[in-house]
């Protein structure tokens, strides 16, 4: 039976799973525990082993090997990534939501790798851990997927820090499996052999869990609950009763890489182990699972960004040229490398890029780049930049080329790749880097400007193109030292502007929790604000039956150019809507106030309609609208229109031209002139389906 490819994307879940202090006391004997740590196994203030969760949410795991509907034969739990928000309570109830994210194929001869990202609450509200899996599928391969991407081992070429010594019983899965993963391959003898090994094999997570215990003992001592982060990779089989080794390197304080190792054959079963640990932070924003591209990445505003990114797990694509900060020279790999090997130093993952932004190639490669060492784009920065200054009348197309180039032309060249792998995916943040010279000016700089601006202009499309993407796109002025501002910046600044001072921002704009796009930043020193494009109410010069003169706009001018009780505009038919609105109906003159004739029902706008019917308007005109309100108020309406009459009735019509749907609110709105037509269409409030060029047809036929 083949893959089910189509499962990637959908939801699972949500799982409840209830359990005691007793199920957490079982896990810890399960995994080797005993008196000698008495906090894991007695009810009296037990502390819960964090690695316990995984094995918990088992029964919510299988689900995503289920739906990928994998032959279970040659199914091995192959990576595992455990990120902890808070420590597992003692009881209650686990209740997990995720998806499986991606499906990769190793081949015909090799198997299929399903991937799955998976988050578990506690019944009190509380987020405690994400969980990020790949399940080995030994027997699926070779449909002609994308492979997996690289793995790169986080393990240093040097003799370890700590050893721990384990000997799990022979019959150790006997008591780890009533933990909740009974699959037969740790039980049963003959599924065990059909599945190609000699006799049942040991949990993987059976002796992760060793290996939780061994960090936990060595790094943070009776203190599971500052324990961050778990991940490693399965790498080959373990016999029951075979004696194990628990490897931890230090990298840097607070983080750790590990491995276990069959004592008795010498093969490493478990690699490319990281353990994270120290107070745990409250709300974390992390980045497990997410692959991130930080073009201009080789120093700077870039480094800190990609450095950043990858302390929270972020897998990264380190891009620079490694050209002179005027664009010049051959370029080099020194710059982007270095901060690779940086990061892969504290056991991140990352990899250089040495391609220039500055041509469509270019751009290409570097998302390939991605795609080919971690399968996916999640977050493009698009930070790469140079400087060629020269007064205006003093610059070269040349020089003025240039710097479009790398920084207008240059984003687009890697956006446009990576916004298609997003949109195919239905998730992407993505990061322009404007500049106070292109918000409010500089001299010397008409080509950096122009181009700091193009980008805020690139950002405002893209923001409705990604919108029903779960794309955003958001832009940051950084005020930070660099090698393009070190010898233009005062030397007593240059420490208050550190590029450290900027990445918050970004960091947090680059997260799932970022709720905005469209949006333009100031950021420097820790100081941050919103800048945006405000336009004054205005004023009518003249009346709308004739054209303005140059002399009624002067005498207009205040009016225009003040900027009181101004707005900021989301898109261009939002203003386009303001403009047309300013010429709007005059009021009736019936003695009636405007308040007296607003309308409060739907029903009564459709019981008003055939009296603000204007037949004149209507010749020719042979159309069906229908009505679905939505709402407490709401219901079905249509109304019908032809041989300049109009029928207005309850319920719905077989063959409308054109629908119009709304909430009933939002419909009172838009009826009693408080909520423009056009701004309610491009907002997602008005939805027409049918003839749309017909629904333009109402204002002219109707007077409401």
């Amino acid at each position: 039976m083949a893959l089910n490819l189509d499962a990637v994307g959908k939801k699972i879940g949500p799982v409840t799973t209830p359990y005691t202090w007793k199920d957490a006391a079982l896990y810890a004997l399960g995994v080797g525990a005993g008196f000698e740590e008495l906090n894991y196994v007695y009810e009296k203030d037990l502390k819960v082993i964090p690695s316990f969760g995984v094995a918990a949410v088992f029964d919510f795991l299988m689900h995503f090997g289920i739906k990928a509907e994998v032959n279970l034969a040659g199914i091995l739990h192959g990576e595992q990534q455990l990120i902890f928000h808070n420590p597992i309570p003692a009881e209650g109830e686990l209740i997990t939501e995720g998806e499986i994210t991606d499906i990769y194929d190793m081949g015909g001869d090799k198997g299929a790798i399903i991937e799955g990202k998976s988050i578990t609450r506690h019944s009190s509200g509380k987020r405690l851990f994400t969980s990020i899996i790949k399940i080995f599928s030994r027997l699926d391969g070779g449909f002609g997927g994308k492979p997996a991407p690289k793995v790169q081992t986080p393990i240093p070429d040097r003799a370890p820090d700590f050893e721990t010594k384990d000997h799990p019983s022979p019959d150790q899965p006997l008591l780890y499996r009533l933990s909740g993963d009974v699959f037969q391959l740790h039980v049963d003898p003959e599924f065990a052999k059909m599945a190609g090994f000699e006799k049942p094999i040991m949990h993987g997570l059976c002796t992760h869990g060793f290996a939780c215990r061994a960090l936990i003992a060595k790094l943070i001592p009776g203190e599971p609950e500052r324990m961050h982060r778990l991940d490693c990779r399965f790498s080959k089989a373990l016999y029951p009763g075979d004696p194990i080794k628990t490897r931890i390197w230090e990298l840097e304080p607070g983080r750790a890489a590990w491995e276990v190792v069959n004592e008795k054959t010498g093969d490493t079963v478990i690699t490319n182990g990281i353990f994270e640990y120290g107070e745990v932070p409250k709300d974390q924003i992390r980045f497990d699972g997410q692959v991130a591209i930080v073009t201009g990445a080789g120093g700077g505003l870039g480094r800190t960004y990609a450095l950043d990114l990858a302390r929270r797990g972020a897998k990264v694509v380190v891009n620079d040229l490694g050209g002179a900060r005027d664009g010049t020279g051959q370029g080099s790999a020194t710059p982007a490398q270095k901060v690779v090997d940086e990061i892969t130093a504290k056991g991140g993952e990352a990899v250089a890029s040495y391609d220039s932004v500055a041509t469509a190639e270019g751009g290409q490669n570097i998302v390939q780049t991605a795609l080919e060492n971690y399968g996916t784009v999640d977050i493009l920065i698009n930070n790469a930049g140079i400087l060629q200054d020269k007064s205006f009348v003093k610059m070269t197309p040349d020089t003025w080329q240039a710097v479009l180039d790398v920084h207008l032309n240059g984003a687009c060249n890697v956006t446009r790749p990576a916004f298609s792998v997003m949109r195919e995916k239905g998730y992407g943040r993505i990061i322009m880097t404007t500049s106070a010279a292109g918000l409010y000016g500089n001299f010397g700089q008409a080509n950096y400007s122009a181009a700091k601006m193009g980008l805020v202009g690139l950002m405002n499309t893209l923001k409705l193109e990604g919108r029903n993407h779960n794309i955003f796109v958001n832009t940051v002025a950084p005020l930070a030292a660099s090698r393009l501002t070190e010898d233009v910046m005062p030397a007593e600044f240059l420490d208050k502007l550190r590029p450290e001072f900027v990445s918050p921002l970004v960091i947090f704009l680059c997260s799932e929790r970022c709720p905005v796009s469209g949006h333009i930043y100031n950021a420097g020193m820790g100081s941050f604000n919103r800048a945006a494009v405000i336009t004054g109410p205005g004023a009518v010069a003249g009346d709308p039956e004739s054209i303005p003169t140059a002399e009624q706009v002067k005498g207009t001018l205040n009016q225009i150019q003040s900027l009181k009780d101004g707005k900021e505009y989301r898109e261009l038919n939002e203003q386009v809507a303001d403009v047309i609105n300013a010429f709007s109906r005059p009021a009736r003159d019936n003695g009636e106030s405007a308040d007296s004739k607003k309308f409060t029902d739907p029903a009564a706008v459709f019981e008003a309609m055939p009296r603000a019917f204007n037949p004149d308007a209507a010749r020719g005109v042979d159309v069906v609208f229908q009505y679905h309100i939505s709402g407490d108020t709401g219901g079905d309406w249509y109304c019908a229109v032809s041989e300049g009459a109009c029928t207005v009735s309850p319920g719905t019509h077989e063959n409308p031209t054109c629908t119009l749907k709304m909430a009933d609110h939002d419909f009172l709105a838009m009826i009693n002139g408080e909520l423009p037509a056009m701004q309610a269409f491009t907002a997602g409030k008005l939805k027409i389906s049918g003839d749309v060029m017909k629904s333009q047809l109402i204002e002219k036929l109707f007077a409401l």
